[in-house]
This record gives structure tokens, sequence and C-alpha cells, in this order.
């Protein structure tokens, strides 16, 4: 039995190294402009992220700060201000770069301040201890209950990838032809202009009794 269970530890240990683990930001808000952080997602993804002002940096000041997270297309996902603490929370329904931007917007702004921003993404956002609890597992149920979600996980990302490589070459396709056409459009355009030089030319030489 233990035998058989060391493999299957060692495996859902390498998955979940596989997968990008929860990213930890620390920024340096200046007193005036905004500070932005991006990840690119893709669609059915569940984001938490929390973040906090760091007054032992700039004990001197107590500014507080706005948040805007817009999606890829430019939607607002969250907003918040005046704020020293906060959390945003939603599942993705776009592919592309999601912008979380920071700015101080209080009227004491000091020399800026620092922010600290704890982002987690798919299965770094899940609440494992919660839902050991909820469902009684621990153990290498636990473990491999974390397995299943990391595969799934790399299984989804590797559907997205095709589709991103499908619709790469979809584009590089049409693109191709496009350039064909306008190459064989050129040559036609050339080869127009030359025959209306020479007629030209003849016309002009008959006109002048040179020919």
């Amino acid at each position: 039995m233990a035998a058989s269970v060391f493999p299957a530890l060692l495996l859902a240990v390498a998955a979940l190294l596989l997968l990008p683990a929860a990213e930890a930001v620390w920024l340096e808000l200046p007193p005036s402009g905004t500070k932005c952080v991006s990840e690119e997602i893709q669609p059915n993804v569940v984001v938490l992220a929390d973040y906090a002002i760091m007054y032992e940096s700039h004990p001197s000041s107590h500014p507080t700060v706005a948040v805007k997270v817009t999606s890829p297309y430019g939607n607002t996902v969250h907003h918040n201000e005046n704020a020293t603490t906060g959390q945003f929370a939603f599942t993705t329904t776009e592919a592309g770069n999601y912008l979380a931007c920071f700015w101080i917007d209080s009227v004491e702004k000091g020399s800026g301040t620092s922010l600290n921003l704890d982002w987690r993404i798919g299965i770094a956002a899940k609440d494992w201890d919660t839902i050991a609890k909820k469902e009684k597992i621990e153990g290498v149920e636990l473990e491999l209950r974390k397995l299943e979600a990391a595969v799934e996980s790399i299984h989804h990302n590797l559907l997205y990838l095709k589709a991103r490589e499908a619709d790469m070459r979809t584009v590089s396709e049409k693109t191709n032809s496009r350039v064909a056409w306008f190459s064989f459009l050129s040559l036609g355009v050339c080869v127009a202009v030359s025959v209306l030089q020479l007629w030209h030319l003849q016309g002009f030489f008959r006109k002048k009794k040179l020919i």
C-alpha cells in the first residue's frame, strides 16, 4: 500500500510544481501617477487577490489608495477608493491581459507609499483547508484531490494554447493569402502602367514623325 501511495504523492507534487503559485508583489506607489500590474489569463479561471498598504515603510504618512481592475476588453471587474486594505475576486470571461492599477487618492500623499499585492490564480486561489474540513478529507486523499485539480488545470492550459496556436495559424494563412494577392495586384498594375507608357510613347513619336 505504501509503495503505491508514494509514487502518487510524487506525481502530485510534480504536477503542483508545474502550475503557477500565488504571486506576491510589492509595489512602490508614487505621490502622483499610477502603478499597474498585469497577468495573462485564460477564460473561466478564478482570480483572487488581497492588497494592503504597508505603513511601516513610510511611517510619517498615512494615505489611502484607489484600485481599478480591468479585463482585456476594458470592462471594469473591480473598483475601490479610499482603501487601506481590500480584496477582489472574480471568474474571468475573456482571455488576455487583466490589468490592476493602483494610485494614491487621498490628500495626504507624503513621498508615496508601499503596497503589498497577493495575486492568486486558478488552483492557487482555492482554499484547500476549507475544502478539506468541509468534505472531511486529509492526507493522501487531499493530495490526490490537489493532483486532480492540477491535472485539470494543465489540461485546460494545453487546450487554451492549442486554440491560440490554431488562431495564430489561421491569421498567418490569411495574411499570406492577402500578401500573395497584393503581390499579383502590384504586378498587374506595373504591367498596365508599362503598357500605357509604351502606348503613350508610340503616339508621341508618331506625332513627331520619328517613327
